[in-house]
């Protein structure tokens, strides 16, 4: 089956209520869309949200680029041949994870359609069904117990609590919430870089016995070394995030071991086939897997569970992105029930364009 056309557009979603993180606050996101379809008048649906500050990438770029003649060149291929083109197209944009994530993540469904048959399934089911957290941005004590109590009454069951600019109200923001609602919720913390030495010991110290299952890079790339002062036992719930961006650096980051879960995100590494080696790797450096999001479109939330759910040692979720969107372009793709991420049950992604 022949790919027909291809049509990339680029979209600024506003989001529900802003949030800040150690690096900026946010109000709105852009992300890009792609749309691949097939003679018989089947569409798979792309979609990217790239982070500069972390992946040299803006949106800007990642439209330029799906629309070069390098892209446009599919038109006429054999969607069955979809890691093929894949693999010929990184060769020139393999560098811009956005541009990447879009076309992989759009051949990707493309493809399951035209097999009739789930992503998951084609790659081969681990899980039915994952725990996934929602995020609280840095902000107060009063606000975080709040707005906790928002996802307390949704359903929720893991929280992921944004950190990284003061590490004693960090601290007491979580013991507030192990107060208040004891064990009813996992907790998970993403510094973003924002810390140093010091002020990980300290909120490591302060927060011993509150049961934080999770800290997303503390320091900033470069750094990893810095955290092998601290034990074995700490650095396994250590989660490299923003320097794991590729296969490449997924492997550096086996050898001293500073680090004992790997957070995928398909926007950082550049969609479902880099991130399954990325993952491949970890399973062969006895590492977990977290898989991540930026604020990005249910489509491309949607692939990261997919590949999440075929990996035996994917532990922990985070893909809450879509849910922060006041419009998408895009509905399907995933079922949320108390807390829980599942696929639906159709082909692809499961996706119905808007």
């Amino acid at each position: 089956m022949k790919i027909r056309s291809i049509k990339a557009y680029k979209r600024s979603l506003a989001l529900k209520k802003p949030y800040t993180i150690a690096r900026d606050t946010f109000y709105d996101t852009e992300n890009v869309f792609l749309e691949i379809e097939l003679q018989n008048g089947i569409t798979g649906l792309g979609a990217a949200c790239p982070e500069g500050a972390v992946v040299g990438e803006t949106a800007e770029k990642t439209i330029k680029n799906l629309e070069s003649d390098l892209v446009q060149q599919l038109v006429g291929k054999d969607i069955r041949e979809f890691l093929g083109h894949i693999s010929e197209i990184a060769e020139i944009y393999g560098h811009f994870p956005g541009t990447m994530a879009a076309i992989d993540i759009a051949l990707h469904d493309a493809f399951g359609q035209w097999l009739e048959v789930p992503v998951v399934d084609f790659y081969g089911r681990k899980h039915k069904k994952m725990l996934t957290s929602i995020t609280i941005g840095i902000k107060n004590v009063e606000e975080t117990i709040e707005e906790a109590k928002e996802y307390y009454d949704q359903g929720f069951r893991a929280l992921k609590v944004k950190t990284g600019l003061d590490s004693r109200e960090d601290a007491e923001r979580i013991l507030k919430l192990r107060e208040v609602f004891n064990r009813h919720f996992s907790i998970r913390v993403d510094a973003n870089t924002g810390y140093d030495a010091q002020q990980l010991g300290h909120f490591l110290d302060l927060t011993k016995n509150a049961d934080v299952e999770v800290i997303e890079q503390p320091f900033l790339p470069g750094k990893e070394n810095d955290l092998l002062q601290f034990s074995e036992e700490l650095r396994s719930v250590f989660t490299a995030d923003e320097s794991l961006t590729s296969p490449a650096t997924a492997l550096s980051l086996t050898k001293a071991m500073p680090y004992g879960i790997f957070n995928i995100k398909l926007m950082k590494c550049g969609g479902i086939r880099p991130a399954l080696q990325i993952a491949d790797i970890a399973r062969h450096a006895d590492i977990k897997l977290f898989w991540g999001c930026n604020d990005e479109s249910l489509i491309s939330i949607t692939a990261a569970l997919h590949a999440a759910l075929s990996c035996s040692h994917t532990r922990f979720l985070d893909l809450d992105g879509s849910f922060d969107l006041a419009e998408d372009l895009a509905e399907g793709g995933f079922v949320l029930e108390d807390g829980f991420l599942t696929t639906n049950s159709k082909s692809g992604l499961g996706l119905t364009k808007l």
